[in-house]
């Protein structure tokens, strides 16, 4: 999902699922080895990335999070399952991987989202991810040809001021508020998230921030690891409510890319802290803006607000584990939020 106070028009599919420094994060033991497909006791075990992509021009854009490919362009590689899954494992890693000037279309984009979920083991229940409230009943095209498709959210500037209004000026004014993984509220978040942007703002804004929940994690003590790893929150998110009723909007309350994806409460509990199934890691995964209207479960109110404020600030405030990205026209990101790696803003 795209940074709720985003100045420019993207187009972002995603789909739903039941990086990092090489120096501090090892591969888990792996147990045994089923089919080909490597496992564990507790989970599945880290899958092997076979260098498909190496060949590639890439650098990592920070020592923690990031990687960009300057002239790869996914449609020449979209028909090779081997490179698409080395590259959704090549993400989870990263955190977020970037792509420049990009000749890939929504259809296409939608190939990708759905090949990069299912080359790494999502259910066969997950499909690409149709948002409540940014779907087609805006009546946003999402191509030249006028397509209007619920499984693409188009996230357009002009929008956002229509419908958020003084909620986006009251995100300027402490934009650590701004810091979310995106719709974690469904009990069966996305995996992987595709952003393409269409049209550049007119001036020098437009940036998005990534955060590492794996470094997240790694900078809470071993005492605070083993305290979160027991936890779970109640992600929530109430806006779609009050944007429907205030604008006379139909929400989508049903089968939004998973079965389980129903209703329109928009409320799921998630361990605070998660393994990502893809690489084995840890993250920290009950932080930022999907918890400000939810809560820690089985906790007081206060302990509550303390634990959130908590770990907001780890990502807020330690900017060696944030990446920074300059949209030019084109230009393509793919981020794993299914193990909640990176964050955004």
């Amino acid at each position: 999902m795209a940074p709720p106070v985003a100045d420019v028009d993207i187009q972002s599919p995603s789909s739903p699922t039941q990086s990092i420094s090489a120096k501090t994060r090892t591969i888990p033991e792996i147990k045994k080895t089923v089919a080909g497909i490597t496992q564990s006791s507790s989970f599945p075990a880290p899958l092997q990335n076979f260098g498909t992509l190496d060949n590639y021009e890439s650098f990592d854009v920070t020592s923690v999070i990031g990687r960009e490919f300057p002239k790869l362009q996914l449609t020449s590689i979209l028909n090779d399952d081997e490179k698409i899954r080395d590259l959704a494992i090549l993400v989870s890693q990263r955190g977020v991987v970037f792509f420049r000037n990009q000749d890939i279309g929504i259809e296409a984009q939608k190939i990708l989202g759905q090949k990069l979920g299912e080359l790494t083991g999502k259910p066969e229940t997950s499909k690409l991810h149709k948002h409540a409230l940014s779907n087609s009943k805006r009546g946003i095209v999402v191509d030249e040809n006028g397509k209007l498709d619920d499984e693409v959210s188009v996230i357009s500037s002009e929008q956002q001021r229509k419908y958020y209004q003084n909620r986006l000026l009251g995100a300027k004014t402490l934009a650590s508020i701004g810091w979310h993984a995106g719709i974690t509220f469904e009990r069966i978040p996305s995996d992987y998230a595709i952003l393409k942007i269409v049209q550049t703002p007119e001036d020098a804004g437009g940036d998005t921030l990534w955060a590492s929940g794996y470094e997240a994690f790694d900078r809470l003590s071993p005492t605070w690891q083993r305290f979160a790893e027991t936890l779970t929150a109640t992600h929530h998110q109430p806006n779609f409510n009050k944007i429907a009723l205030e604008h006379g909007l139909e929400l989508l309350d049903e089968d939004r890319g998973a079965p389980e994806n129903r209703g329109i409460d928009f409320t799921a509990s998630h361990p605070v802290v998660r393994t990502n199934p893809v690489t084995g890691w840890k993250s920290l995964f009950g932080a930022g803006h999907q918890v400000h209207d939810g809560w820690i479960d089985n906790v007081t109110e206060t302990e509550s607000e303390v634990l959130k404020a908590h770990f907001l600030k780890l990502i807020a405030e330690n900017h060696d584990l944030q990446v920074r990205f300059r949209w030019n026209k084109n230009d393509l990101a793919i981020w794993d939020k299914s193990g909640y790696p990176s964050f955004c803003f």
